[in-house]
C-alpha cells in the first residue's frame, strides 16, 4: 500500500471510529440483561428515554469543553460549577423563586464563575490546570457551605418539600418523548456545532490552539477569545446544573464530582487533541453518549470497580488509536 493510500485510510478510520465504537458498545449492551433494564433489554424504549434524560448534563459540558480543549486550555472546575449551580437552583426553588427566574440567576452565576477562570488564566497568566484546580476546590467548598453540615443534599422533607414541577424540566415529555431539558440541550448542541464550524470565532479557536503566537500576530485577540470560552463553559455548566437538580429533585453538592473527568474522556474519545488545534463538538457528543451508555448499561450487570475498568479500557483504546491515526508516517 502506498503512503498516500495509508494516509487516506487513516483519515477515514479517524473520521468514523468513534461512531463505530458507539455502535459496538450499544450492540454489546443490548445482549446483556440487568435488573435496571425494563423488560431486560437495554434497547427497550423507556431505557433509551431514561438514558437521554440522564445524559443531558454530560452532553452539555462535553460540547463546551471541546471548545476550550481546541484552544489548548482546560477547565477542571466544570464539575464544581455543576455542583454549586445545582445546589443554588435547589435552594432558590425551595424558597419559592419561580423556575425561570432561578434559571436566569443560576446562569448568571455560571457566567461569573467562568469569568473568574478566564481572568486567572488569561489576565493573571496562571497555568490553566493550576488556575482551574484552585477554582474547582473553591466552588466545591462554597457548594458544601450552602448545604447544612452532616447532610448530603437539599431534598424533600416534612419541613421543605421540593415542588413537583421542578422535575418537569427534565422528566416530563413535551416533544417526541423528550423533556424541555433534552430539547434545550439539543438546541445548545446545535449552537455549539455552528459556532465551531461556521463562525469566525470558531476559526479563531482553532488558530489559537494551533499556534498562539501566530494567532496573535494575525490580529486575533487571544485574551478575549479564550476568556469568552471560559464564560461560555460556565454558563453551560450552570444550565447542566439546573438539568441535574431537576432530574434528581435534589441539590447535592457532590453531584458534579467526576464531571470534568467524563468531559475529558468524551473529548478524547471524540478525537479532540489535548494540546489544542483540533477537535469536533459532534464527536465529543458521541463520546459522551458512549460514557453514559457504559455507565447506565453496566450499572446493574457488573460491580462498580469493573465498570470503571471497562470505561478505562475503552478510553485507553480510543486514545491509543487516535494517537496512531494522528501520527505522521516517517519515510526513511
Amino acid at each position: 500500500m502506498t503512503l498516500e493510500k495509508k494516509q487516506n485510510l487513516k483519515r477515514v478510520i479517524k473520521s468514523i471510529y468513534v461512531y463505530a465504537l458507539l455502535l459496538l458498545v450499544v450492540a454489546v449492551l443490548s445482549q446483556l440483561r440487568g435488573d435496571l433494564f425494563k423488560r431486560g433489554n437495554f434497547l427497550f424504549l423507556p431505557n433509551i428515554q431514561s438514558l437521554i434524560r440522564m445524559s443531558v448534563p454530560i452532553l452539555l459540558i462535553s460540547g463546551a469543553f471541546t471548545l476550550i480543549f481546541i484552544t489548548g486550555n482546560i477547565d477542571l472546575s466544570v464539575g464544581s460549577t455543576l455542583s454549586l449551580t445545582t445546589v443554588t437552583h435547589a435552594i432558590l426553588v425551595l424558597n419559592g423563586i419561580p423556575f425561570l427566574l432561578s434559571l436566569a440567576v443560576v446562569i448568571v452565576m455560571g457566567v461569573l464563575l467562568g469569568a473568574i477562570n478566564g481572568l486567572l488564566v488569561m489576565k493573571l497568566k496562571i497555568t490553566p490546570v493550576i488556575a482551574t484546580l484552585i477554582t474547582m476546590n473553591a466552588y466545591q467548598g462554597i457548594a458544601r457551605y450552602l448545604v447544612p453540615p452532616g447532610t448530603s443534599s437539599i431534598t424533600s422533607s416534612s419541613v421543605a418539600k421540593m415542588p413537583q414541577w421542578m422535575g418537569d424540566f427534565s422528566k416530563t415529555p413535551v416533544l417526541l418523548g423528550l423533556s424541555w431539558a433534552c430539547i434545550v440541550a439539543v438546541a445548545v448542541m446545535i449552537g455549539l456545532v455552528i459556532v465551531q464550524r461556521k463562525t469566525v470565532f470558531g476559526k479563531h479557536l482553532v488558530a489559537i490552539g494551533g499556534n498562539r503566537t501566530a494567532a496573535t500576530l494575525s490580529g486575533i485577540n487571544v485574551v478575549k477569545t479564550v476568556s469568552a470560552v471560559y464564560i461560555l463553559i460556565g454558563a453551560i455548566s450552570a444550565l447542566a446544573g439546573v438539568a441535574r437538580a431537576s432530574y434528581l429533585l435534589i441539590g447535592n453538592p457532590y453531584t458534579g464530582q467526576g464531571a470534568e473527568t467524563d468531559a475529558i474522556i468524551a473529548c478524547l474519545l471524540g478525537g479532540t487533541v489535548f494540546t489544542g488545534g483540533e477537535g469536533s463538538v459532534v464527536k465529543s457528543f458521541v463520546g459522551a453518549l458512549i460514557i453514559v451508555c457504559l455507565t447506565f448499561g453496566l450499572k446493574s450487570v457488573i460491580p462498580e470497580y469493573w465498570q470503571m475498568l471497562a470505561t478505562g479500557v475503552v478510553l485507553v483504546s480510543a486514545v491509543v488509536l487516535n494517537h496512531l491515526l494522528s501520527k505522521e508516517t516517517i519515510v526513511s
